[in-house]
C-alpha cells in the first residue's frame, strides 16, 4: 500500500477506465481529530481511502491509498446499494469556453425532458452526470455530523491503512498549525 496526496486518488479514479456509474462510496467524520475519511469502491477498480481536511475555506488537504483490488463480498454489504442514501460524484471541469457551452445546452435539453416526463431522482442524477461527462458517480452513505456505521467497519477492515493515513494526515494537519485556534 503506497500513501499518497488525496488528489493523486481522485485521478486515479478520474483515469480509470472503469463503468462511471459502478462507483459506490462512505463517508463521515474521522473518528479521531480533525477531518473526514472518505471511502470510494468500485467492483472492477477495488476501494480507495482518503482522509482529507480543509485547511482554509479554499484549500482541502489530504492523504489516501488504494486499500483493496476488488470490491469482494466481504466488502460489498459496507457500500451503500444504488437506491439507497444521497448521491456523489467526481467530476472534471470543462477545457474551455466552447466546451462549456456545448454542456450548459445539452443540460438544458436533459432538464426539459425530465420537466415533461414522470423520471426518478435517481434517472435524473445519471443523465446529468452522463451529460458532465463525469468519472465516477453513484450512491453514498454520508453523515455529515458524524460516522456511519459503514464508515467503523471499513476502518477495522482496513485497520492498518487506517493508522498510516492517519498518522500521514496529523502531520499534514500539525504542519499547518490548523487547529490550534487563536491564541
Amino acid at each position: 500500500m503506497r500513501v499518497r496526496d488525496w488528489q493523486d486518488i481522485l485521478s486515479d479514479v478520474t483515469d480509470a477506465d472503469a463503468d462511471p456509474d459502478g462507483w459506490r462510496a462512505v463517508a463521515g467524520d474521522r473518528a479521531r481529530g480533525l477531518g473526514e475519511d472518505f471511502y470510494l469502491g468500485h467492483p472492477s477498480m477495488g476501494v480507495y481511502h482518503l482522509k482529507t481536511y480543509a485547511k482554509n475555506p479554499f484549500e482541502v488537504k489530504g492523504a489516501g491509498a488504494r486499500v483493496a483490488r476488488r470490491v469482494d463480498d466481504e466488502l460489498d454489504p459496507l457500500f451503500p446499494d444504488r437506491d439507497d442514501g444521497g448521491r456523489f460524484a467526481v467530476r472534471q471541469g470543462v477545457a474551455d469556453e466552447d466546451e462549456a457551452e456545448t454542456k450548459a445546452r445539452r443540460l438544458e435539453e436533459v432538464l426539459k425532458v425530465h420537466a415533461d416526463a414522470p423520471t426518478s431522482p435517481s434517472d435524473l442524477f445519471d443523465d446529468v452526470m452522463d451529460v458532465v461527462e463525469s468519472p465516477a458517480f453513484g450512491p453514498i452513505e454520508y453523515d455529515s455530523h458524524g460516522r456511519p456505521d459503514e464508515l467503523d467497519d471499513l476502518s477495522e477492515t482496513f485497520e492498518e491503512a487506517e493508522e498510516l493515513l492517519n498518522a500521514e494526515l496529523d502531520d499534514l494537519i500539525e504542519d499547518d498549525d490548523v487547529g490550534k485556534g487563536f491564541q
